[in-house]
């Protein structure tokens, strides 16, 4: 299966659109710092589970897969200090929501790969 019909790239790659929205709720004087972080990890979400799909082994696919969650856990670890640091007036538990569910997808595609 191509990795752009995969459920857990689809909602990584929506997660995208929602993480920017949020950041650019951001104070202008976080777009360097904080904005800039969270921008470059939520994109290594859906970009290492491309990467791992167009590996040659399992072994090389779970190693991309278990970047993209670092990543997700980034994303998640930055929002929440965001929220700490009262960054935005948008709501964000919806975006957390989010995670939980890709989290489970992402977990759910590395024990399939760790089965193969």
């Amino acid at each position: 299966m191509d990795y752009k019909e995969l459920d857990v790239w689809l909602q990584a790659r929506g997660l995208v659109k929602g993480v920017y929205e949020l950041s650019g709720t951001f104070p202008k004087e976080e777009q360097f710092s904080l904005t800039s972080q969270l921008r470059r990890s939520i994109v290594s979400v859906s970009s290492n589970i491309a990467e791992g799909c167009g590996r040659q082994t399992a072994k090389e696919t779970i190693h991309f897969l278990h970047i993209a969650r670092g990543s997700l856990y980034e994303v998640e670890t930055q929002i929440i200090l965001a929220k700490d640091l009262n960054l935005t007036i948008a709501s964000i538990d919806e975006i957390l929501v989010e995670i939980e569910r890709v989290k489970k997808l992402l977990n759910g595609f590395i024990n399939y790969h760790k089965k193969l």
